[in-house]
């Protein structure tokens, strides 16, 4: 078998997955910490030692691996067994299309930072997301517990219908770079454009100014609109907060996952804050640029350090700098995701749906016409 598919399965599971996923709960508990002026997670120690509270991921797994696995009377036992590994397994194979970093040649040898370049990249997302969701809705109907199987119908209809504007949101990405391939939409992103350039095209202005006032080609400044509209609908795809109705924990208990303990709850905790990572890399792909360095393309790295070191060693550098461009990004991104969380309050199950169908939808489809006409005049 090939050494670089299973040096980037080995990478996706062990950075990613058991690396930054329990990272995040730390994150989560300090940036709330930090913003109501409180310490944070801070007990567990090793030898008196705290790390700032890192040692209070590997507590908690340590805690849900020997807690009793409780299965509820009358409950489907096999659906009961079955339903966190359905939500857990998506949110894994989801890293298989995210790019880490573009297209390297080193002398015959060609390195791709992505475990399946596939021309359908954003499918593949869409498609495993839907998956994902079947876990959910078994989970609250498996447990045989009225409180689950509300919050189990919760998130089926939360999760369907923010699927449609989802899709919607990018339609207008798809429009501008041309492809579904994640990788040839950061390859696009890695340039800049003017931007009054309008003014030379349309009405004749010249002057150094048009051509030197630029912006980054990220999908952010082609489509603000459509980047505000999918962070909100992948976030409640995610069921976190503010649009955790499914669990409602003043409301219906726990959810959808009530009746689960020990490492099938785990699993279920674990999945969403993958899903937290999966969308900032998203995010970050199609919107900010993926791996790339604004204003420094790629060819301009290697050209500025080939000279002194050779062009292996400044593709290799180029490497370095476009995999820790992109891990900054993520992290920015998930910091996103966590001032949210702790900045709004939950919304109320009509607000959730009103907000699906009765803006976010509208908005997206006008959001194409408008793309669609502005690219009509742009390209002729």
């Amino acid at each position: 078998m090939p050494i670089e598919p299973i040096a980037k399965i080995l990478f996706i599971v062990v950075v990613m997955v058991v690396g930054i996923a329990p990272l995040i709960t730390w994150i989560e508990r300090k940036q709330s910490a930090v913003m109501q002026d409180r310490i944070g997670a801070n007990r567990a120690d090793l030898a008196g030692i705290t790390i700032l509270g890192l040692l209070h991921p590997a507590a908690d797994v340590i805690k849900l691996m020997t807690k009793e696995d409780v299965v509820p009377d009358g409950a489907n036992r096999v659906l009961h067994l079955l339903s966190p590994l359905i939500a857990a397994v998506p949110a894994i194979i989801a890293f298989a299309i995210i790019p880490f970093g573009g297209v390297y040649q080193f002398g015959d040898t060609t390195l791709n930072l992505v475990g399946a370049d596939i021309d359908w990249g954003l499918l593949y997302i869409f498609a495993i997301g839907s998956i994902a969701a079947y876990g959910t809705i078994l989970a609250g109907w498996s447990s045989n517990n009225n409180w689950s199987m509300l919050g189990g119908l919760r998130a089926s209809a939360q999760m369907i219908s923010y699927e449609v504007v989802m899709g919607l949101t990018v339609v207008g990405v798809f429009m501008v770079f041309e492809t579904l391939r994640l990788t040839d939409m950061a390859i696009a992103q890695d340039t800049s454009f003017r931007i009054f350039g309008f003014l030379n095209l349309y009405f004749g202005v010249d002057g150094w100014w048009i051509e030197h006032i630029r912006l980054p080609a990220w999908g952010i400044f082609y489509q603000p609109l459509g980047f505000l509209m999918f962070l909100t609908a992948i976030m409640a795809e995610n069921k976190r907060p503010p649009f955790d109705i499914p669990e409602g924990e003043s409301e219906i208990i726990a959810g959808y996952h009530l009746e689960y303990s020990g490492m099938r709850f785990g699993l279920f905790f674990m999945s969403e804050f993958i899903g937290i990572i999966i969308i900032a890399a998203l995010t970050a792909t199609i919107f900010l640029g993926g791996w790339v360095v604004p204003y420094w393309s790629t060819a301009d790295i290697i050209d500025l350090i080939s000279p002194f070191m050779g062009v292996g060693f400044a593709t290799g550098f180029c490497i370095l700098i476009h995999f820790s461009t992109f891990l900054l990004k993520v992290f920015f991104m998930i910091w996103v995701q966590m001032l949210l969380r702790w900045s709004l309050p939950r919304f109320r199950y009509d607000q959730v749906m009103s907000l699906c169908w009765k803006i976010l939808l509208p908005l997206s489809i006008a959001n194409i016409f408008v793309t669609g006409f502005i690219l009509l005049l742009v390209k002729g």
